[in-house]
């Protein structure tokens, strides 16, 4: 396909990925192009993760992240493991620095296939989430839904990890809850100017929890690396786990995700490759490479 990009469909234990290579290129990825390829079932994606050339030195690349609705997303961990196993697939390399509008990443790949990411550091401040009005303490904000002497959630913990997340904390299966009739209405709640990610958690033990996200942009999700990273960090601000923490994802996969004392937050996991085409970057028409797997 003349003028086409070179893509590849990935996922980060079940979070639907496109990694687009748009090296070389002075383009870029539009809404048209991203409504266009989650309409087709084929390449149905929660984010894209469009590689461009470096823009800051001390940078291997700047990624673009577009999510499912065209709207333009600040952080996605899983997708990033996507991008760093496709390029170390590439060049040998293992480990990179990239540019995205969160800021700076490092990544990793280990030996065993595994990838972690650096993704920053938590931002705890009812402005810098943001938030529509002032909390002197985000760890448990004035937000429900359902009937005001009983709602089915509450008091959710506010936590920024380039992206605004709201996490709620629930004793039950996380799988009893409405989240895909919630999630809509909790995303775009004025508390959130930005919209928000929005997280059902349960702790199992000190070390384990179970999660569920909507995502802003995405809606219902496998699996979500910045909202494991959040639900980590308000678990431990609120002392409910400690500072290393495995999630079991919707996906069925495990994120491992550990809050360093220098405040930094990994997210450890897998990425897997489906297969490769090539696209149109303003339609999103594609073509699946002829080598790749059915």
């Amino acid at each position: 396909m003349a003028g086409t990009a070179p893509f590849a469909k990935m996922n980060g234990i079940g979070n639907e990925i496109i990694v687009a290579d748009m090296r070389g290129r002075a383009d870029q990825v539009t809404a048209v192009a991203a409504l266009a390829l989650n309409a087709d079932a084929a390449t149905r994606f929660d984010q894209i993760m469009a590689i461009h050339d470096a823009r800051t030195a001390g940078t291997a690349y700047y990624v673009d992240i577009l999510n499912s609705d065209g709207s333009s997303a600040q952080a996605c961990g899983n997708g990033m493991r996507c991008v760093v196993q496709a390029l170390a697939a590439e060049s040998g390399q293992k480990t990179f620095t990239f540019e995205t509008r969160a800021g700076i990443l490092n990544a990793r790949e280990h030996a065993d296939g595994t990838i972690s990411v650096d993704m920053g550091t938590p931002r705890f401040g009812w402005q810098d989430i943001p938030l529509a009005e002032e909390f002197h303490d985000t760890s448990r904000i004035e937000l429900q839904i359902g009937p005001i002497d009983a709602p089915v959630l509450h008091s959710p913990s506010a936590v920024s990890m380039g992206n605004p997340h709201a996490i709620f904390w629930v004793d039950r299966d996380v799988w009893s809850y409405e989240l895909e009739r919630f999630g809509p209405l909790l995303e775009n709640h004025p508390i959130f100017p930005e919209r928000a990610n929005i997280t059902i958690a349960q702790v199992t033990s000190p070390e384990s929890m179970i999660v569920r996200t909507w995502e802003r942009g995405a809606g219902l999700t496998k699996a979500c690396g910045s909202a494991a990273c959040a639900s980590v960090v308000a678990a431990a601000r609120t002392r409910r786990t400690g500072r290393g923490v495995n999630l079991l994802t919707p996906g069925g996969g495990t994120l491992h995700v550990e809050w360093r004392d220098d405040d930094h937050v990994i997210l450890t996991g897998a990425a897997e490759w489906e297969f490769s085409g090539s696209f149109n970057p303003s339609t999103g028409a594609w073509a699946r490479d002829t080598e790749s797997a059915a």
